[in-house]
């Protein structure tokens, strides 16, 4: 078995592990950054998500190095592709123009952004990447983590560490180092939360997404085998669902009430007109613009022939069984068959819209659609990894509940300030059907300010939260799981045990000392933490 030792290990390459390695190396801090895959970027990247982001992100609203993030990218595709030359002079170009988000993308370009953010501090030797590495063993004393074991392809990294950082999809060092955590839903009587359940249910837990990419090629013919599920699938109708699940009725998330979707591959007109807003409109009803990532009428004529539009559909959301270990609830082999059943939900998504698909033109079936595997770097053209949309979650100094974020509580204008604000954050409150049964819940939220407090386990020492797993409810999850949040919660973290570990302070001290949080606070600032909104209203 390999050792290393460094003075923060980062375990986990989403965004809030790849900017909590960042903000650490720009301190100075020695970090080793494992990641289960082979690409940084988490649900930017390796999950294929475009980015769910506020509407004023163009503005504020996020840290500075996730706006360098955003400018990389688009600077990207303005010196490797070949886009017309109103789209490369747009300011805010949105390279898919995606009605879900201002900059809808490719999750490649996100990679190689990534990549080169981090290039700089990986040559100098301040962050050593550890790809295709997932943890599985802590060695632990009293109230602090030691170290952690890696596995990657049988072979085994044993990493020391003043401090660690879990930044992993699920919270996976959560229980494997025996911090104080939570699942799925807690009772209405603990927090007084008004869209909590009456009793806790640790297995209600919101679904997750195998999502894939498609172009559409008129004529061709692109039909992939009949997935082994399918039939199972093609008459599955759950019982608060409008139709079967394969098909364009699906609820509207903020109502409710049955809508009809739309699908028209490759739709005429300028991408440039797309307005991306969903404080003024989801842009979910049509399907192919919702998440598009390349749209072939913004560049050079002939040069693409379709439009990539990326599939994270009410359609292909899995709910059947939580795809986490709950003691007492479910096994790992519970998790791989949720794992393997939502791969062939995906699949017989795609089966379906190419054979069976009803067409506007009144025939059925879509078979020029295209998996594409080169857009999401895999041989089964899924994504690498199931969009997972809630973690474990740690019992925190500070649990954000529904009163902090909520519109209906607090009014459109109200806001809850904090004084150990480290980060802010706007998104609605947006929970998506869960293993519970459960159907959406989308509540008007207002914008938040990130308190330090939800960063701290109660109990462990020296291992922090950098993702999904901060001290959030299920409820409050639904504002807190999306991309600039998770980056600023990383980056966050990456700084408080780089300021930790140069002091010689503790974290938790950071927040009870007054004097220490104001200096932590000149460090948040200098590196572009923005900490609190300016007056804006929610959605």
């Amino acid at each position: 078995m390999t050792e290393l030792d460094t003075e923060i290990l980062v375990v986990g390459g989403g965004l809030g592990g790849v900017a909590a390695a960042l903000a650490a190396a720009k301190l100075g801090r020695r970090v080793v950054l494992s990641e289960e895959t082979d690409w940084l970027g988490g649900q930017l990247t390796a999950q294929a998500v475009p980015p769910d982001e506020n509407p004023w992100i163009e503005r504020f609203g996020s840290t500075r190095t996730y706006r360098e993030l955003r400018a990389g990218i688009r600077d990207h595709y303005r010196r490797h592709y070949p886009l017309r030359a109103e789209a490369a002079k747009h300011p805010e170009l949105n390279p898919g123009a995606g009605r879900v988000s201002k900059l809808c993308h490719e999750p490649r370009v996100a990679k190689a952004v990534i990549d080169a953010m981090l290039a700089p501090h990986v040559a100098a030797g301040r962050i050593h990447l550890l790809p295709n590495h997932r943890p599985v063993a802590a060695h632990t004393t009293g109230d602090r983590v030691d170290a952690i074991t890696l596995e990657s392809t049988g072979e085994r990294v044993t990493v020391k560490a003043q401090y660690v950082l879990d930044a992993t999809e699920n919270g996976d060092l959560l229980p494997l180092t025996g911090t104080e955590h939570v699942t799925g839903a807690e009772s209405q009587a603990e927090h007084g939360e008004p869209h909590a359940p009456a009793e806790a249910a640790p297995a209600d837990l919101q679904g997750i997404t195998y999502c894939f990419a498609v172009s559409h090629h008129e004529g061709e013919h692109h039909v992939i085998d009949r997935p082994e599920m399918y039939g199972f699938w093609r008459d599955y109708q759950p019982d608060f669902w409008p139709g079967p699940l394969l098909g364009f009725v699906a609820p509207d998330p903020r109502t409710l009430e049955p809508v009809k979707r739309t699908f028209v591959p490759n739709p005429p007109g300028d991408p440039l007109a797309v307005s991306a807003d969903q404080s003024a409109d989801a842009g979910d009803k049509e399907l192919w613009t919702f998440r598009r990532i390349l749209a072939r009428n913004l560049h050079t004529d002939g040069a693409f022939d379709s439009d990539i539009t990326l599939v994270n559909w009410p359609l292909n959301d899995y709910w059947l069984k939580p795809a986490l270990t709950i003691p007492g609830h479910t096994t790992e082999a519970d998790v791989e068959t949720a794992h393997r059943e939502a791969k062939q939900l995906s699949l017989s998504v795609l089966y379906w819209l190419q054979t069976e698909a009803p067409r506007a033109d009144g025939g059925t079936g879509f078979p020029g659609l295209k998996l594409r595997p080169d857009v999401t770097g895999t041989e089964d053209g899924l994504a690498k990894s199931a969009y997972v949309r809630e973690a474990r979650r740690i019992k925190a100094v500070t649990t954000v509940t529904e009163h902090d974020v909520s519109a209906e509580i607090l009014g459109v204008d109200g806001r809850v300030r904090r004084d150990d604000a480290v980060g802010v954050g706007s998104y609605r409150i947006d929970l998506h059907p869960s293993t519970g049964g459960h159907n959406y819940i989308d509540v008007a939220s207002v914008p938040y300010e990130i308190p330090l407090g939800a960063l701290l386990p109660v109990r462990t020492g020296n291992l922090l939260p950098a993702g999904k797993n901060i001290g959030t409810t299920h409820i409050t999850n639904g504002c807190f799981r999306l991309h600039p949040v998770e980056w600023n919660v990383g980056e966050v973290a990456g700084l408080l045990a780089a300021y930790a570990v140069s002091e010689g302070v503790e974290p938790r001290a950071v927040r009870e000392d007054t004097r220490l949080f104001d200096d932590f606070a000149r460090v948040l600032d200098a590196a572009g933490v923005e900490r609190q909104w300016p007056e804006v209203r929610g959605y």
